[in-house]
């Protein structure tokens, strides 16, 4: 384990702070308060208005300088948001945690984050989420067990939160969710409700949906509604399924599925991956890249004990 700047030794808490108060943040903060090994620093929001319902005792800031030392900034922000803002936290010699999740892209931001992260002697740890995230590690641990053969990721049925939130940035659009539909073999249709702006046109608000990189790849419908929010469902789910070849032995089947919360598993995934940011060498990092161990809380060795 390498000691880096801002966590003097194993036994000191890992200073977080939130960075955002949407479905992640949310969330966040109870995961990061129920980390044995994190503090919470305080909450980073543009307006620094505190957020109805929030404990008092926890600080409201519009710059994490208020807020003291911080280890790891999770960035609980819209996606496209992910990369200038990461990269000022890291400039700023401050380890990030983010959710980016647009597939495509990933490589070059992660490459963007490294230059940054490598001058400021930070870590960055991106697409900490559970797809991309965790299921990335679970269908490279398939590809691994069978070297030939085809891996098929089934999102759904559930709320796509960054879709959903693509959907609301669209002009004319007042609320927006995004449905993802599994059809199988890797194929989803989207199912896109809005709730218009008054005088907003739907076929203008449709061709702007349709154009996006988010949904341009798939099958996408929308119709609008009065109220989305009588819509809403966090869940969400994923069934992934790989038949290949080990060696030479063919018809090996592997499946993985789980049915989930989704704001509350992208944030206990971000927690983990801020545990796992103090202990790399600086520069940036998703998951794949970075060992499995360094997500875990607790003593190694027993970890091994248990796991292994």
């Amino acid at each position: 384990m390498l000691a880096m700047k801002g966590v003097e030794s194993v036994g000191d808490p890992i200073r977080v702070a939130v960075v955002g108060y949407g479905n992640v943040g949310r969330f966040a903060v109870d995961a990061v308060l129920e980390a044995p090994d994190c503090e919470l620093a305080g909450l980073v929001r543009r307006s620094g208005e505190r957020p109805r319902g929030l404990d008092p005792e926890i600080p409201v800031a519009k710059d994490v300088a208020e807020l003291g030392k911080v280890d790891v900034a999770l960035l609980c922000t819209p996606t496209r948001s992910v990369p200038r803002l990461a990269e000022a936290y890291l400039a700023r010699g401050i380890r990030t945690v983010d959710s980016y999740d647009i597939h495509g892209e990933l490589v070059d931001v992660r490459r963007r984050l490294d230059e940054v992260a490598r001058r400021a002697g930070a870590v960055a740890i991106i697409a900490a989420g559970w797809d991309p995230g965790t299921d990335s590690m679970i269908r490279a641990m398939l590809e691994f067990m069978a070297p030939k053969g085809v891996t098929y990721t089934n999102f759904g049925p559930g709320m796509s939160m960054g879709h959903s939130v693509a959907a609301k940035a669209v002009p004319g659009v007042r609320d927006a969710l995004s449905m993802t539909i599994p059809a199988g073999q890797g194929v989803h249709r989207r199912l896109v409700y809005v709730e218009l702006e008054e005088g907003a046109s739907l076929d203008q608000v449709r061709q702007s949906i349709l154009e996006d990189p988010y949904f341009k790849y798939d099958e996408t419908r929308v119709v609008a509604v009065p109220r989305v929010a009588d819509l809403i469902d966090m869940g969400h789910g994923v069934r992934m399924e790989r038949k290949g070849v080990s060696g030479r032995t063919h018809n090996q089947l592997f499946t993985f599925e789980m049915r989930i919360n989704n704001p509350a598993l992208t944030s206990q995934v971000m927690v983990a991956a801020a545990r796992a940011a103090v202990r790399q060498a600086p520069g940036a990092y998703t998951m794949v890249e970075v060992p499995i161990i360094d997500f875990l809380y607790g003593d190694r060795e027993e970890l091994l004990r248990r796991l292994v």
